[in-house]
């Protein structure tokens, strides 16, 4: 208790210092806290993606169609469990900036392909037996105030219907959940059958395909058999795992993990130095009182641990608060950006790493002061006193 006392004194002698290079590690943690919760946004299609899951678009890009009749083809195909398919709808809410993802599903196999959500019995019952129902994710469902039961109007920026009109009235009939925190919930499936009898344009066509496998195992095997089912057709298929669908189509806007690895890294590297150099200047002002306290029996391994416990101190002040900032940020920040990211969460791997990098940066920034201690010489000490 004595040593703990003694560096709570030497840790908050000089307040200003404290503060200034608290408030320089509470900025540091707050940025790796908020990045790294947003880097986890954006891959978390890649992160939940089922490790047993492809999916199936036309090879000339990911806009073109497929044949309806691919479908069954697909699914008579070795190795596959269940087949689901989907297209693009283009939809916004009562104004063209109010984008809302959503997706005119078959809905009778939609949810056996995407395990991961949940979805109440009832309420997809009730989904199946009205054509103009449509299953919304809790996640637009909170940001919209919508409930069941709901009539809602959902326009198309590329589809027009048969009446004239790019709106379709559609009801709210469920709101599904995700299994993981992590899990995007924030768009909303139709049925693509009354889509395709009331949209203007007519044929049998679907977006894209997504299937599961028997065993991931054999993914390739399966992706390969479906392409060279389809090779020298009008609509030649690519078929890939979904998690490398997803890496893909983020990569498009850049390597985001490079860039928020240099934020970090550039952020991390400024706070070394500042709190390494602030360190060393406290142990060289407290050189006479260390030589005091060789003096009264202190042995320099005991002195050791209590400069790296100040420096760690220091650390964990300095992070823990602005971790705590951070997990405060991006609750808000979840909620403003709910209808273009998925959900920003601070889990428990980012606490867990961010402790880690606490107590790293306590370690080094106290090492080397700590090091200094154990190896000074009385009679020099009071020398240069």
């Amino acid at each position: 208790m004595k040593d703990l006392y003694l560096v709570y004194k030497n840790l908050t002698r000089k307040k200003l210092r404290l503060f200034l290079t608290s408030f320089a590690i509470f900025i540091a943690f707050l940025i790796f806290g908020a990045v790294t919760a947003l880097q986890g946004a954006l891959n978390s299609g890649v992160e939940m993606s089922a490790d047993n899951r492809l999916v199936v678009f036309n090879k000339i890009n990911f806009t073109q169609s497929l044949p309806y009749a691919y479908v069954n083809k697909v699914s008579g195909i070795d190795g596959v469990k269940d087949v689901t398919f989907a297209n693009w709808f283009g939809g916004y809410y009562q104004e063209p900036a109010n984008q809302v993802v959503t997706m005119a599903v078959d809905p009778d196999t939609y949810f056996d392909v995407y395990e991961e959500l949940q979805v109440d019995t009832q309420q997809k019952a009730n989904w199946l037996q009205n054509q103009a129902g449509v299953m919304v994710g809790e996640r637009l469902a909170t940001v919209n105030n919508w409930k069941i039961g709901d009539r809602i109007p959902i326009s198309s920026n590329i589809f027009s219907n048969k009446d004239g009109g790019q709106t379709w009235d559609l009801v709210v009939e469920g709101i599904f959940t995700g299994k993981d925190p992590q899990v995007d919930t924030g768009y909303m499936v139709f049925h693509y059958k009354y889509f395709m009898e009331t949209q203007s344009w007519g044929g049998d066509y679907v977006g894209w395909i997504v299937l599961t496998t028997d065993d991931p195992a054999i993914n390739e095997q399966v992706a390969k058999a479906i392409d060279e089912n389809f090779a020298n057709s009008q609509a030649e298929t690519d078929t890939s795992t979904e998690k490398a669908f997803n890496k893909a189509f983020i990569e498009q806007i850049g390597n985001i993990g490079l860039i928020i690895f240099g934020v970090v890294f550039m952020a991390f590297f400024t706070i070394l130095v500042l709190v390494g150099n602030t360190m060393v200047l406290a142990i060289r002002e407290r050189t006479s009182e260390i030589a005091v306290l060789k003096t009264l029996g202190f042995s320099s391994p005991r002195i050791f641990r209590m400069i790296l416990t100040e420096s760690c101190l220091l650390a964990f002040l300095g992070g823990l608060l602005g971790l705590g900032a951070a997990y405060l940020a991006v609750g808000a920040l979840s909620k403003m950006m709910a209808r273009f990211l998925p959900n920003l969460v601070l889990g428990e791997d980012i606490i867990l790493q961010a402790l880690g990098y606490m107590l790293l940066l306590g370690l080094i920034t106290g090492i080397a002061p700590a090091y200094r201690a154990l190896r000074l010489n009385i009679i020099t000490a009071f020398a240069r006193g």
